[in-house]
């Protein structure tokens, strides 16, 4: 080999390893943070995310998607597919009605501004976040940035911050109280791999996050949920996107649950990370520029078939990351304490009753966990209080689904208390979390625990119960100190016969 062919490969290699993208970056110039630690792999692999109940998140539309549309039209057409709310990006033209020059960013003027607003409440839609935006480099920049985030009650801005931004960005997510959100473009980008934001996320205001893009992890042939792992209580973005292939060029986006993303398993992931932000469209398909809706709907009913609690409603509140009981009140001795970052409640003390007093429901689908920190934990589910608790009368004129695995029969987990016992016992272990589904259609009661029907009653006075209403308010009891039973994910449907 002559010498100008050896020092030609010595420069091919050094180039490769100070160039982003090349592939001697993961080894030498990156190390450990271009690589998924094992750890993680192996948490994903041994998940199993097809028994997750995919909980439903909300939907807002990348305005990138309609990329080869004026911003007013990329509302049009996002709300016209049923989405009410978008992420808009920087440069995008406002309106054909307007001088090509005039765009949409965070330096518009107050007469733009005005029409802004004026479309958006037209639409009944909202600007969810913003980016990807360069935030600049000065406070006053920043601020700037900040400010019009504000008036437009936009509450996440999407970025990729050089290493010195990151603590004037500290500082104003805080006096702001609004979310950062770092996003991951392909490399070059600093950010392409998830361990990189990790890395720079440390010791910094939970305010700020990552925007996890799963079609950019797919392009540098890493799999979605395994960064989703890794990051997990650090994302407050994500844009949703599903490719036809891992780091191909000629690989493309898809809908949905057509392509290899293994959308499923990523909203099951965030899931069990109890996620609360938005799924984001964001569909980059070149050759569907102008036209992208049919793999959009496509897409849609992809999520909304797998999703379980699709048509359900929280009974626990949510609001900027905290769980709040707005909604529930106590009768009698005792409370219920919630942690507002689970969303765990957790009884203290008894006996009494938490009970959900916006409405009265009549024929519903109750679904919740629970979790007895002892055998003897005694609890229980009422359905149909028929009115607000002043006295223990309540218990007379409503049923209550039974939490006792120490008791027998018509006392036993599952049963209709005093009335009608459970088929069979499909409690877990004491410590473990359980599933209860409860429907009431009519006077019919049904009782799945763990997946298990256990009872199946047509509903009548019994035992404690005189009578019962044809609609009511659903309380969770609190019984004794010494024994607390927890409760998360409490959802409900309404039924319309």
């Amino acid at each position: 080999m002559s010498n100008k062919k050896n020092i030609f490969l010595f420069g091919l290699l050094i180039v490769c390893l100070l160039v982003p993208g090349s592939g001697f970056l993961s080894a030498a110039g990156q190390g450990q943070e271009r690589v998924i630690p094992e750890e993680i792999k192996q948490q994903v692999g041994q998940t199993d995310y097809g028994v997750v109940r995919i909980k439903k998140f909300p939907v807002a539309m990348q305005c990138w998607t309609y990329r080869g549309y004026t911003f007013f039209e990329a509302l049009e057409k996002t709300r016209a597919l049923g989405i009410d709310y978008v992420q808009a990006f920087p440069g995008q033209r406002l309106s054909r009605d307007l001088p090509a020059g005039v765009v949409f960013n965070h330096r518009l003027e107050e007469e733009y501004l005005k029409l802004v607003r004026e479309k958006l409440n037209s639409l009944k839609m909202r600007v969810a976040a913003y980016g990807v935006v360069d935030t600049g480099r000065t406070e006053e920049e920043m601020r700037r940035l900040f400010e019009f985030a504000r008036k437009l009650g936009i509450r996440v801005i999407v970025t990729e911050p050089k290493d010195d931004d990151y603590p004037l960005l500290n500082k104003l997510v805080r006096e702001y109280n609004l979310r950062i959100a770092v996003h991951n473009h392909p490399e070059p980008s600093k950010y392409a791999h998830p361990a990189t934001a990790l890395k720079y996320l440390q010791g910094l205001d939970e305010r700020i996050g990552v925007c996890a893009d799963t079609g950019h992890w797919m392009r540098g042939n890493l799999k979605p949920v395994e960064c989703l792992r890794l990051l997990q209580g650090r994302i407050v973005d994500v844009h949703l996107k599903d490719r036809s292939d891992f780091a191909v060029r000629k690989a493309e986006d898809v809908a949905f649950g057509s392509g290899k993303a293994d959308i499923k398993a990523i909203l099951a992931e965030l899931t069990l990370q109890d996620y609360d932000g938005f799924l984001t469209i964001e569909y980059e398909n070149e050759t569907e520029v102008m036209t992208p809706e049919p793999a959009i709907k496509k897409g849609l009913e992809f999520i909304k078939k797998i999703t379980y609690y699709e048509d359900f409603e929280p009974l626990l509140s949510r609001l900027n990351g905290f769980y709040e009981k707005h909604g529930w009140n106590h009768y009698g001795p005792g409370h219920f304490e919630l942690d507002p970052k689970t969303g765990i409640l957790k009884s203290q003390g008894g006996m009494g009753l938490l009970w959900y007093s916006r409405k009265k429901f009549k024929d519903f689908v109750l679904d919740l966990e629970f979790k007895c920190s002892q055998k003897n934990t005694n609890s229980g589910i009422f359905v149909r209080v028929p009115e607000v608790p002043v006295s223990d009368d309540y218990i007379y004129h409503s049923f209550e689904i039974q939490i006792y695995d120490a008791g027998e029969g018509i006392h036993r987990t599952g049963a209709v208390y005093d009335a009608q016992a459970p088929s069979k016992d499909a409690s877990r272990p004491t410590g473990e979390w359980n599933h209860f589904r409860i429907t009431f259609a009519a006077d019919r009661l049904t009782v799945e625990l763990n997946g298990q029907k256990v009872v199946d009653w047509k509903a009548e006075p019994r035992g404690k119960v005189r009578d019962f209403a044809g609609e009511g308010y659903i309380g969770l009891q609190n019984h004794d100190s010494l024994s607390p039973v927890y409760f998360r994910n409490i959802y409900i449907k309404e039924i319309n016969n």
